[in-house]
């Protein structure tokens, strides 16, 4: 429990929801099994569905942050959950067609949620606390998610993917009333913190913290490599006499570690400067993609997965915490925002990049993946020399007040 003694309760019930949202959001897992059966379209035509869905997700969580400045992040968690919730729960009724439209907008709602918990998760804690609540949030939704495939794969067996979406929907649906019922409403709406008449705009802000833009740029460059686990890796094991089940024990290896090290790494590190985690997280990502180099042998991949997985732990939620705490207050939600993008700009990224290198000269992947995120993780090194504002304006409520904060604890 030493781990979790400085959460907040409402950050442990953001958690707590977010394990549940874990179990249920099973159906972008198996939606391009469902675009090929069920639906019957093409391998391409499915490809180009899920690409958009995809784009959606990405583009919800580049926005959420923005409408949560705005109108309040709680606002934005519910409606974006109610949005996904009932898209999902009708998506198995509609007709084709309509999923080139009905399935971005329940993608882009749920990037809303995502941008906007992170916020909520921001808002909630002081500056210098909030790794280990990121570790806690990323903790509770990994759990969930370890849960929720395979529940998924009984549900389809037994009845069929359509319950799939409507399982999916009317979970996210019961995670908004559960959100409704644990964030405080009164003023949430209403309290964020004014922008003064001289503070600069968002692009200003990042000016003033010239760190911030370059572990941006750096996460995107690093999703785009993370992110082959899922594309790339799976076809470049089958090439080389490794079957689909050596590939799930792989991609098992990456959740048990999180779920085993992520909390305690975050508790033991929280008093270390976090660049210089991220960066060295950043390199272990890089080393992991170096390992297999020399070939495809299955030890030559259970380190490819173990250096990965200590990089992502290293790198995910220090590099959270880092831009929550740069952040000033009146634009929390839009540097949530700006991570939330980057970090899972690879699932967009990733599949065409790295299949056209693959196709095109499959020698090379590794090396350029080892090379970029080696990059990145040397240019975040680098950025701790670079100046942070005099006084910045630091988060403590935002859109949340200490006192609603306060009235949430003693609940």
């Amino acid at each position: 429990m030493g781990m979790v003694r400085g959460v907040p309760r409402t950050v442990r019930l953001l958690a707590l929801g977010a394990f549940f949202n874990g179990v249920v959001s099973f159906t972008f897992v198996y939606l391009f099994v469902y675009l090929t059966g069920q639906r019957g379209l093409s391998v391409a035509q499915a490809g180009v569905l899920s690409g958009i869905g995809g784009a959606g997700l990405v583009a919800g969580n580049f926005t959420g942050g923005w409408f949560g400045d705005r109108y309040g992040h709680r606002r934005m968690l519910l409606l974006g959950a109610c949005v996904s919730g009932a898209v999902l729960v009708t998506l198995p009724l509609l007709p084709l067609a309509a999923l080139y439209c009905v399935l971005p907008l329940a993608e882009y709602a749920s990037g809303v949620v995502r941008a906007a918990n992170s916020a909520l998760v921001a808002v909630s804690v002081p500056e210098g606390g909030r790794r280990q609540s990121f570790a806690l949030t990323r903790f509770a939704g990994n759990g969930g998610f370890a849960l929720g495939p395979p529940l998924g794969a009984l549900i389809a067996a037994r009845f069929s993917y359509d319950w799939l979406f409507v399982i999916d929907g009317v979970g996210t649906l019961l995670y908004a009333g559960y959100a409704a019922r644990i964030l405080p409403s009164r003023g949430t709406a209403h309290s964020r913190p004014d922008r003064g008449p001289d503070a600069p705009g968002l692009w200003g802000e990042l000016r003033a913290r010239p760190a911030v833009p370059v572990l941006l740029a750096a996460v995107v460059c690093v999703d785009l490599v993370y992110r082959q686990q899922y594309s790339t890796l799976p076809v470049f094991l089958a090439d080389h006499g490794h079957g689909t089940q050596f590939y799930g024990w792989l991609i098992a290896v990456n959740g048990g570690v999180i779920l085993c090290l992520e909390l305690p790494a975050a508790h033991a590190l929280r008093d270390r400067a976090p660049l210089g985690i991220v960066g060295i997280g950043l390199l272990l990502v890089g080393t992991g993609y170096a390992l297999l180099i020399p070939g495809a042998g299955a030890p030559f991949a259970v380190m490819m997965m173990l250096s990965l997985t200590l990089g992502e732990i290293l790198y995910k939620t220090p590099a959270t915490a880092y831009v929550a705490d740069q952040a000033p207050a009146h634009a929390q939600g839009r540097f949530q925002s700006l991570y939330a993008g980057a970090s899972i700009s690879g699932q967009v990224l990733a599949p065409p990049l790295g299949g056209a290198l693959y196709t095109t000269a499959p020698a090379l992947l590794w090396p350029a993946c080892a090379v970029l995120a080696c990059g990145a993780g040397v240019a975040v090194l680098a950025a701790r020399r670079l100046r942070e504002p005099v006084n910045p304006l630091r988060v403590t409520g935002g859109d949340m007040p200490r006192a609603e904060t306060e009235a949430a604890e003693s609940r």
